[in-house]
């Protein structure tokens, strides 16, 4: 994980490169139906501060070692990139997925030598769980190594990819990201770690969304348009099975332009999308009035005729 620093200037148009990065939405059933994890990040994180967001982060150098193949379980690297339609390195962004999930969360997606996800409830060996996330998290050591002394597999082949965004241009960090599903595992409780991260909860799609439209949460428009598609959804199981028919992810490059004043954001298929506007000046941090404008409904996930991820057209039931 990055480390917590004061946002910064809007930079100049085309200034800041892209980072691979990856993202998973981890569901499971409740008393009333699906719900999904969600992150409140640090209100003084340089990227989103105080947003909603799911696990995840950039992917590192160590995500792409060539001897994580070996510990991963359902899926390789070949099969990974031609997953996502890249040469190679594919697998990275799973692996991506599953630290961060870690480091952030405290949810490990990986596979005993019994087929099931790994005990972190264990009252007798969860100092051993908090030493090795801190020492993830720390870098001091990879995850392949807790893996290994752990008799571990990383569980690639239960997470299914559904979503491509791109930050947009202007953004003090930008970012590819892939956006990732996988069932919660059982015998293990989420958490945060008061640092990049200062809230957790459950919630169902649907509540979020509302939340947002009320102004009581800060979401980006992935964020948005990925609980959108997940409120199609009764359970877990369905989640996933409409996942694995998934045959092909859009990317999705929002544009943000200044519009009678104010902020908009457009997605691909909306007629303004490819009209030349510039960015409205405002001292507020860049991101910041991206979320005010997402969530003040100036932004057109659920107006764009396209599709923002695998699942196909947004819902557009909970505006």
């Amino acid at each position: 994980m990055s480390d917590v620093t004061d946002q910064n200037p809007t930079p100049a148009a085309g200034d800041v490169p892209l980072r691979d990065a990856a993202t998973v939405l981890v569901l499971r059933d409740g008393r009333e139906g699906l719900e999904v994890f969600m992150l409140r990040r640090n209100l003084n994180s340089d990227f989103v501060g105080g947003a909603h967001v799911f696990p995840g982060g950039a992917v590192d150098p160590e995500d792409r070692e060539s001897d994580l193949e070996g510990i991963c379980e359902g899926r390789t690297d070949s099969d990974a990139s031609e997953r996502l339609g890249i040469d190679r390195g594919g697998l990275a962004y799973w692996v991506a997925a599953i630290r961060e999930s870690f480091e952030e969360a405290g949810l490990l997606l990986a596979l005993g030598g019994d087929g099931r996800f790994v005990d972190l409830d264990d009252r007798g060996r969860s100092a051993r769980w908090a030493a090795h996330r801190a020492d993830v998290d720390q870098r001091r050591r990879r995850l392949v190594e807790v893996c290994a002394e752990e008799s571990l597999r990383l569980a690639v082949g239960e997470m299914h990819y559904f979503g491509h965004w791109i930050t947009p241009v202007g953004a003090p960090r930008r970012y590819d990201t892939r956006f990732f599903l996988a069932a919660a595992p059982a015998n293990q409780t989420p958490l945060h770690d008061d640092h990049e991260v200062i809230a957790n909860e459950w919630v169902r799609p649907a509540d979020a969304l509302r939340r947002c439209l009320a102004g009581e949460l800060t979401m980006m428009p992935p964020t948005i348009s990925s609980l959108k598609a997940m409120s199609r959804f009764d359970s877990t199981a369905d989640a996933l099975a409409a996942a694995t028919r998934i045959t092909s992810v859009p990317a999705v490059l929002p544009r943000v332009i200044s519009v009678d004043g104010g902020m908009r954001i457009v997605l691909p298929g909306d007629p303004a999308y490819d009209e030349d506007a510039a960015f409205e000046a405002d001292d507020r941090p860049w991101m910041g009035r991206v979320a005010d404008a997402a969530q003040a409904g100036h932004t057109t996930p659920r107006h764009a005729p396209g599709a923002t991820t695998g699942f196909g057209p947004d819902d557009e039931s909970w505006t």
